[in-house]
């Protein structure tokens, strides 16, 4: 990325001007830790009051300013712009006699100062370095309005994601207040029913997002163990089994007899359960489940597959989203949290490892995770699943 910054020379010395401008003219830097280009446009005033002029009408990037000037001083103009509270970064020019007035001006905001006579190499490294932390400040505060928005849609979704039970619940409520459907209990079983099933949906909504907060947070406590995956895979398909039962929809383990890893009990089993709780949702009636384990050196590979109603591409490219769920005619009384498969990508992350999916619409998916047996000290913090 290039990206050309206004600086703006303001000094009452004519061959300050021209060499100030000659030096930065053709100048560019590469800010490699931004990974940006800079290139300089120079403009000059040779007073406070047109430098005042220039920046409001420009509105430069850098000023270079010289504090003893005719009419009112660089400190006065330096004043006037912190008054006025611009984004323009500040780098004094003195001579050596002037230096403790540079030193009151930089107390005053001025970013760093440059000292006459010199050299046109001094003041690109003193420019260069008021560019840089000039982008940084502003990419900074870039992403802090990111972080707001994104918070802002998070709580927004969330807001949305809890109305619609609500509402469920306490329209049924309503409904046994007012008995509506007459003097027995036993009339209003299907009512307790589905207000159980949407409390259960909100109970689980704020589970995964109290997982969610602690993978991101750092503040999830970890056990790393040996842990054997073919149990930990015999264990899910046994916590699946009963709703796979009910639709017909038959659960394969191709496991091998014993495979084990360095892992957190907890986590594996989150990302178990998470894709064999999908695999079964999201199946058709009397479907099959198979669940696959390999080994492969020093990691394992977990393939999930379903025979399900399975998704377009662009479907598939928004699955490890916060809050994204396939939404379709399909799918429409499928109820979930819609963040499984993001706490699930951000545990695979902890493992140094992948999700991926494949997936045809009417025929079913595929979700291949692999994970380092021994995953890397920075892999096994949590803080990792951040990135």
């Amino acid at each position: 990325m290039t990206e050309t910054l206004n600086v703006l020379v303001c000094d009452d010395e004519p061959g300050m001007l021209k060499g100030t401008e000659r030096a930065l003219r053709r100048h560019q830097i590469e800010l490699v830790d931004l990974q940006t280009t800079v290139a300089f446009n120079v403009v000059m005033a040779d007073s406070g009051e047109k430098a005042l002029e220039r920046i409001q009408a420009e509105r430069p990037d850098i000023l270079l300013l010289d504090y003893k000037l005719p009419g009112i001083s660089g400190l006065e103009v330096q004043e006037q712009l912190a008054q006025q509270g611009l984004d323009i970064l500040t780098v004094m020019i003195s001579a050596y006699s002037s230096l403790q007035t540079v030193i009151t001006a930089t107390k005053r905001g001025a970013f760093d100062f440059v000292v006459k006579p010199f050299t046109p190499d001094e003041l690109r490294t003193t420019v260069q370095r008021a560019a840089h932390h000039l982008l940084l400040h502003r990419q900074a505060l870039r992403l802090a309005e990111e972080r707001k928005q994104i918070r802002f849609e998070f709580i927004r979704v969330l807001g949305h994601e809890l109305k619609a039970p609500l509402a469920a619940v306490e329209g049924y409520m309503r409904l046994l207040e007012k008995q509506a459907l007459g003097d027995q209990i036993s009339q209003y079983g299907h009512i307790v029913e589905r207000s159980l099933i949407r409390l259960d949906g909100m109970r689980k909504l704020i589970y995964d997002l109290l997982d969610l907060t602690r993978i991101e947070s750092g503040k999830k406590q970890r056990d790393l163990v040996s842990v054997d995956v073919c149990e930990a895979v015999r264990m899910a398909v046994e916590t699946a089994l009963p709703e796979a039962q009910e639709r017909q929809i038959s659960i394969h383990a191709d496991i091998p007899d014993e495979l084990t890893m360095h892992a957190d009990r907890g986590e594996l089993e989150i990302i178990l359960n998470n894709l064999l709780s999908n695999a079964v949702k999201y199946n058709k009636d009397e479907g099959s489940v198979t669940i696959t384990v390999a080994n492969q050196g020093d990691q394992v590979r977990i393939d999930v597959a379903d025979t399900g109603i399975g998704m377009s591409p662009e479907e598939s490219a928004r699955l490890f989203n916060e809050f994204v769920r396939i939404k379709n005619e399909k799918t429409a009384s499928i109820l979930g949290s819609g963040l499984g498969l993001s706490i699930v990508k951000k545990l695979v992350a902890l493992y140094g490892g992948t999700i991926s999916v494949a997936s045809e619409k009417d025929v079913g998916t595929t979700f291949t995770v692999v994970l380092h047996k021994e995953p890397h000290a920075q892999e096994a913090t949590v803080q990792a699943a951040g990135a």
